[in-house]
């Protein structure tokens, strides 16, 4: 079996303090992600699934509609995916030549595209996320509730993603959801890895 490993975080615990604290990042990633990990090896152990990569897992069983693998599988993917979308304040870089004007084109401006994000992440009802995707070369934003995953869909390519689930945010924000995804995409977003992804 391939077993799926919990990625190290790309920095410390307490990196993305003030706006996300070390306590935070304790439970989230030591607690929600490796939970999500660990769930995700019991279910896919013995089975078609064990010797697949995870982002084969999170297709095959959106594929097939086996929701508890999904659910753990994609969970596990964009939880991986948003500790690599954030880097510590003044780390995150600003957007390539090339995303830039992907951005512009898209939104108009750069500070349009961050409100649209914020917006996003901020009307998502319930749980979910908000992402900055490209697809065919075009820069959007969008949100998926629960453990919807854009990389269930061909061609879309995710750039950065902020999660909205309550645990991300709670023990720092409470009930200020916008407060925190304003904050965090104001300080925290890792332009830098976005337009790698961009390319």
């Amino acid at each position: 079996m391939k077993e799926i490993k919990l990625e190290a975080l790309p920095y410390a615990e307490d990196a993305l303090a003030p706006a996300i604290s070390a306590k935070t990042i304790s439970f989230h990633y030591g607690k929600h992600h490796a939970g999500y990990v660990k769930t995700l090896n019991g279910l896919v152990a013995g089975t078609s699934y064990a010797e697949l990569s995870l982002e084969e897992i999170v297709r095959t069983a959106a594929a097939r509609g086996d929701a508890a693998i999904f659910n753990n599988a994609a969970q596990t993917w964009n939880h991986t995916f948003y500790w690599n979308s954030l880097a510590p304040a003044g780390k995150g870089g600003a957007p390539s030549a090339a995303l830039l004007a992907a951005i512009e084109a898209a939104f108009g401006s750069f500070d349009a595209c961050k409100a649209a994000l914020a917006d996003a992440a901020v009307k998502r009802f319930g749980s979910g996320w908000a992402w900055l995707v490209a697809e065919n070369g075009k820069v959007k934003v969008e949100s998926t509730p629960n453990a919807e995953t854009p990389i269930t869909r061909s061609g879309v390519k995710p750039l950065l993603v902020v999660d909205v689930w309550e645990h991300a945010y709670y023990l720092d924000w409470q009930n200020l959801r916008a407060d925190y995804a304003k904050t965090v995409i104001g300080t925290l977003l890792d332009w830098n890895a976005a337009s790698r992804r961009f390319g």
